[in-house]
């Protein structure tokens, strides 16, 4: 009424036509129907994605459940409120690893559209809210313009790096989150620009972020977690083959048969040029090789190329990763631990050397509970010295130096306790440690052996490097399901619940060895090559 009372050049006309147009054009109530077929949604899912096996079974849970909700509202059973209301997921993990992506692929098996709205960065709360009509140039938040965009109230939304939100003089745009990630109230979410509510309770909200400790606990606690973890070798290779590869070839002008990679040559390239928990570094090197290939060929160097591990350095200079292999030698003071990081697991070396003088000298970069960890050893092995025949007074006139090379690296966390203590322990009675076994485990005063994360990880970072004895704290053996049955076959694992039992393991000739009196407390002669004659087998250790 009021448009058509006003003079079509009036400067008003504009801003209410502009806002009727949004009024209208704003998808009320039109919906697309929801593809409920549970194996067509996981056959899309599959052909998208290797791996990720918990986000594509949460995905397929939601479809099982809104198939059985609507059955039940056409029998009358529930309201369509009930059926139309959905969960909030957030992914977390690191970079790389297919959060984004997979939101497409729920999108497209849902039979839904899809709208991805960037917060990284966003810092002014009408960004999610939108901006009252009194400014000028005002506009509507991001969720109204990507509902309009869809065409329809049930879209999948992504709200892409969740955890970069700012916050400034203009507002807190994760406060402004909170109505719209709260199923029950969001029904009624009101745009500031728009004036009227607006039911978001039908749109199936997907949040991504690496870092979910920086999003706040209010938002936070609205959210279902799915974790994302990083992709073992295993899972690389095969994304490699099936993705990465094609796409590349396609990219860099190349046919399928022009350009081979052997599997020797792709293990490489994840082993030794990329350090990543994702794969978009792994897909860049593949790109550097295709590109060079593509020259060769295009200069008619070559009609095709085969590209095997012993040829990636000419493609790509040395290797800048080594990953860490096993020792070669049982020795005295030297024990294997296992560490974690966000791009995999790896081995480390625990160092102990005593030498005389006074006190405990730990150096490699460590932090502060890790040096605890060193300190909570020697204290156990103080508080059992007599058991173990060590003497005291040669610990107390000693200094006790322990390293763990790799100095540039900062160490940090409680689970090289077990690796600490049977270095030290080594050290201090000559008995070697066996350099087949690695470990990871928080150790007490009081001798339990307690438990860690990323389990994992650490195993296939000790796999890799050729270590064929675990030992691991007991509490941690149902996190072995994660780990696909054929990488654990060639590997025995020893779960543990004191430090005694570690040091059965850890130790050549076991707690036996550690027990049985010492002449003067001499250090113990190296153990011979075969280790065989110098230990029980492990079959015989329970």
């Amino acid at each position: 009424n009021r448009l058509a009372r006003m003079h079509p050049d009036a400067a008003e006309a504009s801003v209410i036509r502009t806002y009727l147009t949004w009024i209208t054009e704003l998808p009320w109530n039109e919906r697309s129907e929801d593809q409920l077929d549970v194996a067509a949604a996981a056959a899309i899912l599959d052909d998208d994605h290797y791996g990720l096996e918990k986000v594509k079974d949460r995905v397929l849970e939601f479809l099982a459940v809104r198939r059985l909700r609507k059955e039940r509202a056409a029998r009358g059973e529930l309201s369509a409120e009930d059926v139309n209301k959905g969960p909030i997921l957030v992914f977390t993990g690191p970079p790389g690893v297919g959060k984004t992506s997979i939101a497409q692929s729920i999108a497209k098996a849902l039979g839904r559209k899809y709208v991805r709205i960037a917060l990284g960065g966003a810092r002014d709360e009408s960004d999610i809210r939108g901006h009252r009509r009194t400014y000028i140039g005002a506009m509507p938040g991001r969720l109204i313009q990507g509902i309009r965009t869809a065409g329809t109230k049930n879209p999948v939304i992504l709200l892409d790096e969740v955890d970069k939100l700012g916050s400034s003089y203009q507002g807190d745009p994760s406060a402004a989150l909170l109505e719209v990630l709260d199923p029950a109230q969001n029904q009624h979410f009101t745009d500031h620009y728009m004036g009227v509510p607006f039911d978001l309770s039908e749109v199936m909200f997907i949040a991504t972020a690496n870092y979910p400790e920086q999003i706040p606990p209010a938002l936070m606690d609205r959210m279902e977690v799915i974790d994302f973890s990083s992709y073992i070798e295993q899972e690389k290779l095969e994304i490699a083959k099936r993705y990465l590869l094609p796409r590349q070839l396609t990219q860099n002008g190349l046919k399928g048969n022009q350009i081979a990679f052997t599997d020797a040559a792709l293990e490489k390239l994840i082993s030794h040029y990329t350090r990543e928990a994702g794969v978009r570094n792994l897909e860049r090197e593949i790109g550097t090789v295709a590109r060079k290939v593509a020259r060769r060929i295009a200069t008619g160097e070559t009609k095709r190329a085969k590209v095997t591990d012993k040829e990636l350095d000419r493609y790509l200079g040395q290797a800048r990763h080594t990953p860490e292999t096993e020792g070669k030698e049982d020795t005295v003071g030297v024990s294997t631990g296992m560490f974690y990081t966000p791009v995999g697991g790896d081995i480390l070396f625990v160092e102990t050397s005593i030498s005389p003088g006074k006190g405990l000298v730990l150096t490699g970069q460590l932090g502060d509970v890790m040096k605890e960890s060193a300190r909570a050893a020697l204290t156990y092995i103080k508080s059992n010295a007599e058991r173990f025949h060590i003497d005291k007074a040669r610990i107390d006139d000693s200094e006790i130096h322990i390293h763990v090379p790799a100095g540039a690296i900062p160490k940090e966390g409680p689970s090289a306790g077990g690796a600490m203590v049977t270095s030290l322990i080594s050290a201090l009675t000559g008995i070697p440690a066996r350099h087949d076994v690695a470990m990871t485990g928080e150790m007490t005063l009081t001798g339990r052996y307690l438990p860690i994360g990323g389990l994992k990880e650490k195993v296939l970072g000790a796999r890799r490097a050729g270590i064929k004895h675990i030992i691991m704290p007991k509490a941690n053996e149902s996190d072995l399901r994660d780990i696909p049955e054929h990488l654990r076959t060639s590997m025995r694992f020893h779960p543990c619940e004191t430090v005694d039992q570690v040091l059965d393991v850890a130790l050549v000739g076991g707690l036996k060895a550690l027990e049985t009196p010492r002449d003067g407390n001499a250090p113990a002669a190296p153990a011979p090559a075969k280790r065989k004659s110098t230990r029980r087998s492990p079959d015989a250790r329970a």
